[in-house]
Formats: C-alpha cells, structure tokens, sequence
C-alpha cells in the first residue's frame, strides 16, 4: 500500500517535533489520527485543538477500542524511536501484526514524490531548515517543508505545497539520530556540523561520521552536496561539492560583518551570484552561517539575490531557538532549546556578544544521562561562560539513570563560583526575587513548561 493509502494513522510518541508533522501532514489529506504521548504538552495541545486525538497513559484497552473500528490492514502505526520497545501499546501492536514503521521511514516514503532538500547536522539544522524554507515561500517556489522546530514566520512545524505539481520540493530537517536519515535520498543535501552526539546509539564519533559519509552518497547524481569546510575536513569527502563556512575562502562566506542595533549586516560571497547588503534579525555568528548554507541552497534553485535578501530580511526564527521572551528595560529573557556543549556555547556567546556589559544568568536543564555522561566536561566548559549557573537536574527522556551521573556531577566540575542545584519545581521561587538582568533557560527536556510561568513572573516586575 502506498503511504496514503491508510484510514487510521496511529502515532506512538505524537508529541515529537517530527512526529506532530507528519501527524498534520495525514490530517490535511483527511485521514483519522490519533496518537500517544508521556506528557501533555504546548504541542500535543494544539494537535487537539485541530482534532488530532492524544491520550498521555499506557492505555492498552483505550487503543483497542480505537482500532476496533479498522481492519489491521487499514491501520499504519508510527512509531519514534524514543519510544521504548517494552511500551505496553508497542508490545500489543506489533504483537498483533499491525504493520508498524519507523517515523524517519514513512518520512522517506512521502518524499519520494518530490525533489527532497534535506539538511543535517548535530547543530543549525533546524534553523537553516526553516531559512531555506522561507527563502523558497518567498521567492514563489511551490514547496512542502517538515521542520524541526517551529517556524515564527508561519506558525507551524509543516508547510504544504500544490500535490498537483509534479516539480514540487520538500525541505525537510535529517535526523541522524538512530540513522534516520538514511531513507532520504536528497536531491540537495546540506550538512552543517559533525560534532559527537548520540554516542549511546552509536558509540563513538567515528561510527556517527560512517553514517554522514553514507548519507552524503544518497544525494542524486544531478544534484548537489553543501558542507560546511570543517565537515568536509572531518568527513575527508571525495565527492563533488559546494563548500560554505563563515569567514574563511570558500566558495560560499561572509564578508564585512558588522553587528548594529542587535542585527547582522553582512555580504555573501557566492560562485553563482554575490548578494550584498544582507541584515538577518537571528543573534549569533552561528545564524549568519546558517544563513550561508541556506542562501547556497536557494541560488541552486535559481533564486535571485533581491528576493533572497528580501527573504533572509523578513525571516522571524524559530520557536525555542533564541527566542526572546521578554525584552525589557529591566530584563532580558531568552530561551532556547541548546542541550549540546556547543549549542550552549553558541547560545551563552551571543547572549554576551549583544549583553557585553550586562550579567547573564543560565538555567540549564541536563538532557539525557547518556549524553551528559559523555559530554560532562565539556558541558562544564560551556556553562562556565555564565555569570551566574542554575542547574536542573537530568531529563532522562528515553533512559533509565546511570549511576553516578548527576546534575551534583555536572556541578562538581563547574569552575563558576555563582552555581545552584534548583529542582524544577522550585525554579520559580528560586527566581522570584532574585535579581536578574540576561536570563537565559536552555534545554530539550520539559524546561519548555516552565518558560511561560518564568515569562508571566519576569513580566510582573
């Protein structure tokens, strides 16, 4: 059967930022949805409120009264690999014979019918997903995109295009999370960094870059490879390819960098066409990188510099990714969704390149034990940049503790003098009246519940 052929699409593990889009995306072509989740969360709320029902406990009699209405082989089960294969709901389905696929696979699946645009990396995907995107909206190209994250400009994790042009695109975010990318066979290909990550899944660095390496293959024969210049070095690629960074001589870089009043003034030098007198809104060298990937995948397209610059200027961001919450006289509150040593170094650095004079408090919440094993000192190198350090304890997501891996741990290594052990619940009153000018909360775990409440408490002084 092909993908759209189901009449019950089952989502296990709803709330995922790839999983919510794929759910939307069924939903649009009038298919029954319905899913699981941990937790209810902002998210699975506004899966509800577009009639996508969610459940949020190991329900297993709640499921078989749902497919009770479906024959199985009208049911297609999607599942997120942070979903455990002892989950009561997996163990029944898939020992019922109810066909069950991986989200990165049915995901493979649908964009075989378009011209695919995948970008990967450990860090900047999801932003230079949604600039291209945009770029792409702006300039009139008829393009379907699955985010990973939420793009300010639209509101949305997923953007459809006109099913009746057959040269349509799709941007899509490539997770190389558990390989997943590896069912995307790009048309164009952007990798924007290769730093250790997911070492539970693949236990070392050489392994995660053999499956890089793999996935840079996939690309088309007519198509194009984009690599950041150190990613080509890491990857030591043979392959024909267009090379970007931000300041060194590549074909794609910046030139006259200049910050003004919080924004990026910046030219493009390109081997297609040079685009001048670029301002991008986003905080951070790492965005104006990001914006030179993006900027090579549109000229690839043919996109004009004029629309191209009329495209990065109107580009708003993406939800959790330096998002300015509150931006006051009294205070700053930024929040983001950095859980890697160098997403939270990039996060602290433009916080202090555009608050120089001014003292910048972090609550970081640990994602993962696995990860803050691996990484625990070069975590504590990253928060040392703070003034001030506010430590969460571990989301554990998909995992049980490690023994001995702690927030107490991550503490321990921290050189910052100013540093706090806060249980979440008690973040709030920790803050209340303490006196703060940059605030910064970091994090993929549920430290998103808590943005709204420190938002409503900041805005109150």
């Amino acid at each position: 059967m092909k993908v759209l052929d189901y009449k019950l699409y089952y989502f296990l593990g709803i709330g995922g930022i790839g999983m919510s889009a794929l759910a939307r995306y069924f939903k649009h072509y009038g298919k029954e949805i319905s899913g699981y989740d941990k937790t209810a969360t902002s998210l699975t709320l506004e899966l509800e409120k577009e009639k996508i029902a969610c459940h949020y406990s190991e329900d297993v009699e709640l499921l078989k009264k749902l497919l009770a209405n479906y024959k199985p082989e009208e049911v297609l089960v999607i599942y997120t690999p942070a979903v455990p294969k002892n989950h009561p709901e997996y163990v029944y389905l898939s020992s019922n014979n109810y066909l069950i696929k991986k989200r990165s696979e049915v995901l493979g699946e649908i964009t075989k019918q378009f011209k695919t645009i995948a970008i990967a990396g450990t860090h900047g995907k999801t932003t230079t997903t949604t600039i291209v995107t945009h770029l792409l909206k702006t300039a009139g190209i008829n393009c379907y995109s699955f985010m990973g994250g939420i793009s300010k400009n639209y509101g949305t994790n997923l953007l459809l295009g006109d099913p009746n042009d057959k040269d349509a695109y799709v941007v899509v975010e490539a997770d190389e999370y558990d390989s997943s990318f590896l069912t995307l066979f790009p048309y164009i290909a952007v990798i924007t960094s290769v730093d250790a990550d997911h070492l539970d899944i693949y236990g070392n660095k050489e392994t995660m870059h053999e499956s890089y390496l793999l996935f840079s293959k996939q690309v088309k024969k007519e198509g194009k490879l984009i690599v950041k210049k150190n990613v080509d070095n890491e990857l030591k690629l043979t392959d024909k390819r267009l090379i970007y960074s931000l300041n060194l001589s590549t074909e794609y870089c910046a030139e006259s960098v200049k910050v003004e009043d919080g924004e990026f003034h910046y030219d493009i030098k390109s081997p297609v066409e040079a685009v001048t007198g670029v301002t991008i809104g986003l905080p951070g060298l790492h965005n104006v990188e990001n914006s030179i990937a993006a900027v090579a995948v549109a000229q690839q397209l043919g996109i004009k510099a004029d629309k191209i610059k009329i495209g990065l200027r109107s580009f708003q961001g993406v939800k959790r990714r330096f998002d300015y919450r509150v931006k006051s006289q009294n205070v700053i509150y930024i929040d983001d969704y950095a859980h890697h040593p160098e997403e939270l170094k990039a996060a602290i650095g433009a916080a202090k390149q555009l608050y120089p004079d001014k003292k910048i408090t972090g609550v970081f919440q640990p994602h993962l034990f696995s990860r803050t094993r691996d990484f625990a000192d070069a975590f504590a190198e990253s928060l040392y940049l703070l003034d001030e350090c506010i430590l969460l304890d571990i989301y554990p997501a998909r995992e049980t503790p490690i023994e001995g891996v702690t927030s107490q741990m991550l503490l321990g290594k921290m050189k910052s003098k100013q540093k706090h052990l806060v249980k979440k619940e008690n973040l709030l009153a920790f803050l209340k009246d303490k006196p703060l000018e940059v605030l910064l909360t970091m994090g993929a775990g549920d430290i998103d519940k808590l943005v709204q409440p420190i938002e409503e408490l900041l805005k109150k002084r």
